[in-house]
């Protein structure tokens, strides 16, 4: 087994690595006490070897890794890439590329929402991986053999996965369905969490401008927060909390004491008087310069749309063996129930041809749905 822990050893890998088209790649962090993932161990293989990276190894450097990663010429396989991608991102300032996601190939190709890489890997090569280290320490040291075996077999298995999954896409012809997933998977934009947007990630709903105007400068406030003390958002305040301000908007201390999401004492600390000053921030916004706030459908029909909608998407993933939020999320079916012209991703490209323009049909009746011998089908209507 190949465990790296020299800056000149990782150097000697990633320029042995660099030489081939494709490499298999994962990381081991923990993010549990802390803002930013804290990078432990990085797998790498090709055809040829595999290694493990010991990322905590001291005086490494791992600037070579970092290059290999960006290097245009070799295509690196991930499994659910968002996470590590994220960690070269906030490591390095750059974004993997080119990629491929053997979890979205999946998707594409009916494995189901979102699979487990060992699930993934047992339906693929039937071989069954060990979960006995899948949630061990991975910052302790020294690494054992057994956790040094285990972190190998994720990127050597990872190997047999791609080539599997990727004959399948280009027999199918769906290799440009998951190259359009990988162009939203390394934008930058998707890591780049400026405080300014924390409000994006919220699942608050708010009704008014003023409540939007609160709701980002306390959440961004949160986020400067947890960035600074690189602790986890939830450690500086819950998100109901932040919802619960943006409602209430307390503009003293008195007042934000009556807020029952926060824990009893906190408009006595120093984050108590930094809420209230955000809270006036908020308040003292531009309303006319505020993003956009969606309206309620008022289509008093909309929900019993959405729910036809759903069984047609469904019917779709099941004919055409892709995972049903691939092509289309809850979202995007309200959107396309309020507007024909909706900006979401089920009406542009493959999608729309796969369900999309099919989705149109349905709600403006020129396609119905039957049972015919047990199994939903699609019925033209003139």
């Amino acid at each position: 087994m190949d465990l790296i822990t020299t800056t000149a050893e990782l150097s000697a890998l990633c320029d042995r690595l660099a030489k081939h088209r494709v490499i298999t790649v994962d990381t081991e962090f923990l993010r549990e006490t802390t803002y930013y993932p804290l990078l432990c161990v990085v797998q790498m293989a090709s055809a040829e070897e595999a290694a493990v990276i010991d990322a905590l190894a001291e005086g490494i450097d791992l600037k070579s890794f970092f290059e290999l990663m960006s290097n245009e010429k070799v295509l690196k396989v991930f499994h659910a890439a968002r996470q590590d991608i994220e960690i070269v991102w906030h490591r390095a300032g750059i974004v993997p590329h080119p990629i491929f996601d053997t979890q979205v190939a999946a998707m594409a190709l009916g494995y189901g929402d979102s699979i487990a890489y060992d699930a993934l890997v047992e339906r693929v090569t039937g071989h069954r991986p060990d979960k006995t280290h899948r949630f061990t320490d991975w910052s302790r040291r020294p690494l054992t053999d057994d956790q040094t075996h285990y972190a190998l077999a994720d990127v050597t298995h990872l190997r047999d996965v791609f080539a599997a999954l990727d004959a399948d896409l280009r027999k199918r012809g769906r290799g440009d369905w998951v190259s359009e997933e990988m162009e939203v998977l390394t934008s930058p934009r998707t890591y780049d969490f400026h405080p300014e947007r924390a409000w994006e990630r919220l699942k608050t709903r708010v009704r008014k401008p003023k409540e939007l105007a609160v709701l980002i400068e306390v959440a961004a406030w949160r986020e400067q927060e947890a960035q600074s003390r690189d602790v986890p958002r939830g450690r500086i305040l819950k998100d109901d909390a932040v919802g619960d301000i943006a409602t209430h908007a307390p503009t003293n201390l008195e007042r934000l004491a009556h807020l029952r999401s926060l824990p009893k004492g906190f408009d006595r600390s120093k984050w108590g008087a930094d809420i209230v000053a955000a809270v006036q921030r908020g308040l003292a916004r531009d309303l006319s310069a505020l993003p956009r706030i969606e309206k309620p459908r008022s289509n008093s029909n909309g929900a019993a749309v959405v729910e036809l909608l759903k069984v047609l998407l469904r019917m779709t993933s099941e004919r055409h063996a892709v995972a049903s939020k691939v092509i289309a999320t809850v979202d995007d079916l309200e959107q396309i129930a309020a507007d024909d012209n909706a900006d979401v991703g089920a009406l542009h490209g493959w999608r729309r041809e796969l369900f999309g323009e099919a989705a149109l049909a349905l709600k403006q009746g020129r396609l119905a749905l039957a049972i015919e011998k047990g199994r939903v089908v699609k019925v033209d209507r003139p």
